[in-house]
């Protein structure tokens, strides 16, 4: 072994020198860029509070806090993820953190308990959250199972799971009447048409909001063929303290916060995921220690929904999709979505506004940003080795076709138990699953990143050195080992490096 190249930065956020994810923009791109990134994410973030006040029966006022509250978390735990604190907490990557939708199912049977109702849900967020963040350096040490084949097939799941929203939303929305009404379907084409051009005509800045400029295109056609819904905005008020336990003391249920906890648990899988997916759409290599920052703030930010009426927070899928497409790597665009998201969380009557743009005209757009996140996965997959390692194919047939089931057939584990329903129905988490299970079954377990047939040669980079070396079936990962000071990357190589 010996050492080449010297003086390389480390893997941690704060000795990186500034690259396109640390780069700051001017005040009017981050605003817009910014926005683009809340229209994105908006319809999901208020559908979870509208599901489960729907379904317990909530008044409308009630429910009207409960999107507040949601927006305000939103925006708290995203500037946390974005900026972190020290070498504890925070990706640093440009993510947007919203409310999640596997904890929606558990949360409602929680509620409908008539012992512990709301509070109860609160209650276990709460909980859930601070054990999911003392779990953290657990969970993120799972990195060794997630070499670029399994990585390729997570982040292809996603988007395989994600493009059926953009579809929907193209049509008009589930549990539309009017669903794949031909209007609809004309608008979200339209606007699809209308990004296309825009990014294959527009130059600069231009092309990076290709998204919100067909969001506001499709917005104002829409209003032209009176396909807006504007009712509440003039009884909406302008302005609104969030205030934390605003329902009362929450009630911490044993029960309740094991099933949280379970479903947090198969959270922080999906946002690996999302971090991986990430990573490599930036061009950053994360390591064990940056995964963890990142689901500390899943955990914490859970405790912040519970405490201030929300719910469980995990990064958004969606949110990934746009970055690939407008090719801004900045986190500070995402520092100003938080910001604006507190704002909107503050400001009900814009917080209504933006609420009445249309699901079909989300769709045009989503097509594109989910589709790009497929394309990312395939991508990943495409670079791996099945010339001389034929099982490859099997893990990447069995695990994409496991994790589409629930997406392709929704009864399919209906008559399974309640317990594993969370599991079973999150087709991202039954695709991680598999390809991590069949990975270890046909390629082996090393202690380390890298499995037979995999690597050709692995590089190790420290902060003041560079080490390669051939290997077969052993070598060295030291960010355990050495600690946070001496942070480590490992690169994995399918051919010689140039």
């Amino acid at each position: 072994m010996s050492a080449i190249d010297s003086q390389l930065p480390s893997s941690s956020g704060q000795d990186r020198p500034t690259d396109e994810v640390d780069r700051i923009l001017s005040p009017g791109k981050l605003i817009i860029l910014g926005l683009q990134h809340v229209l994105v994410m908006y319809a999901g973030a208020v559908a979870v509070p509208l599901m489960i006040g729907d379904r317990l029966g909530l008044s409308k006022e009630a429910i009207a806090m409960l999107i507040s509250s949601d927006l305000f978390c939103c925006g708290i735990v995203t500037l946390l993820q974005c900026i972190g604190i020290g070498r504890f907490m925070g990706i640093r990557l440009p993510v947007i953190m919203s409310v999640t939708f596997a904890a929606v199912t558990p949360m409602i049977a929680i509620g409908m308990n008539p012992d512990i109702g709301l509070l109860g849900i609160f209650g276990a967020t709460i909980a859930a959250g601070f054990i999911t963040t003392l779990l953290a350096p657990l969970i993120g040490r799972l990195m060794p199972l997630f070499p670029p084949l399994v990585t390729g097939a997570v982040i292809t799941s996603i988007g395989l799971s994600i493009i059926q929203v953009g579809i929907d939303w193209a049509a008009g929305g589930k549990g539309n009447p009017q669903y794949g009404n031909p209007v609809y379907l004309g608008i979200s084409f339209a606007v699809l048409i209308f990004i296309l051009l825009i990014t294959r005509y527009a130059k600069g800045f231009m092309s990076n909001v290709a998204v919100l400029l067909g969001i506001v295109f499709g917005f104002l056609l829409s209003w032209m063929m009176n396909e807006v819904n504007l009712s509440g905005l003039h009884d909406a008020s302008w302005f609104a303290i969030v205030t934390p336990m605003s329902f009362g003391m929450p009630i911490f249920d044993p029960v309740s916060i094991l099933t949280m906890t379970a479903v947090l648990i198969i959270v922080f899988i999906e946002s690996m995921g999302m971090f991986l997916a990430l990573g490599e759409i930036v061009g950053r290599k994360l390591s064990s220690h940056d995964i963890i920052r990142g689901l500390r703030v899943d955990g914490v930010g859970t405790m912040i929904g519970g405490t201030f009426n929300s719910f469980p927070h995990t990064s958004f899928s969606q949110n990934v999709g746009l970055v690939s497409v407008t090719r801004v790597h900045s986190r500070w665009v995402c520092i100003s979505s938080g910001i604006i998201l507190i704002l909107f969380g503050m400001v009900p009557k814009m917080a209504v506004l933006v609420a009445s743009i249309p699901q079909f005209v989300l769709g045009g757009a989503g097509l594109v940003m989910f589709g790009m996140v497929l394309a990312t996965g395939i991508r990943i997959l495409s670079r791996c080795n099945y010339t001389t390692n034929r099982y490859n194919l099997y893990i990447v047939a069995i695990s994409l076709g496991v994790g589409m089931t629930p997406t392709l057939s929704h009864d399919f584990f209906s008559k399974l138990p309640a317990v594993l329903q969370p599991l079973l129905h999150s087709g991202i988490m039954l695709a991680t699953l598999s390809a991590v299970v069949l990975n270890v079954f046909f390629n082996g377990y090393l202690n380390r990143p890298g499995f037979p047939g995999e690597c050709f040669i692995c590089e190790l980079r420290l902060p003041d050195h560079r080490f390669r070396w051939k290997h077969n079936k052993l070598f060295l990962l030291l960010p355990e080992e050495y600690g946070p000071a001496f942070p480590a990357i490992v690169d994995c190589y399918t051919s010689p490096p140039t």
